[in-house]
């Protein structure tokens, strides 16, 4: 999948539900430990669940603690773009998709080796594609 996307909040809102509609495209959060993701361990690629663009392997995935999706690196680093978040008197870095630019949740320079990085991701912004090995 190639060439960026631009919806309206309209557009984005007749195709979304409403978690995944607050989530990726007005920058929120889910709970901890509530979705679908932060406890899977199946092999395979997880993309973006607003346009589909592949962003992070399953070979990446570790468990954080944090309740969310935790992975160490994109499966190619121009899949995500990073941004300065300075909300909730805190800075962190956002992570968005690069494709159509939902917000998927935030990298932290907590994470184990190789990379030291953790993108906590929200699963509402993912979508899961498994490996045909399975």
């Amino acid at each position: 999948m190639t060439g960026k996307i631009s919806k309206t909040d309209e557009q984005w809102r007749a195709e979304l539900d409403d978690d995944t509609f607050r989530v990726c495209r007005q920058k929120g959060t889910e709970s901890p430990f509530s979705g679908c993701y932060y406890n899977q361990h199946a092999t395979g690629q997880y993309l973006c669940a607003c346009c589909g663009q592949e962003l992070f392997g399953s070979d990446s995935k570790f468990d954080s603690g944090t309740g969310w999706p935790s992975f160490t690196q994109a499966i190619e680093q121009d899949k995500v773009s990073e941004h300065r978040d300075a909300t909730l008197g805190m800075v962190r870095t956002e992570v968005t998709c690069s494709r159509c630019d939902a917000h998927l949740g935030h990298v932290f320079e907590d994470g184990p080796a190789p990379t030291g990085l953790r993108y906590c991701i929200n699963s509402v912004s993912l979508d899961f594609k498994q490996s045909a090995k399975e």
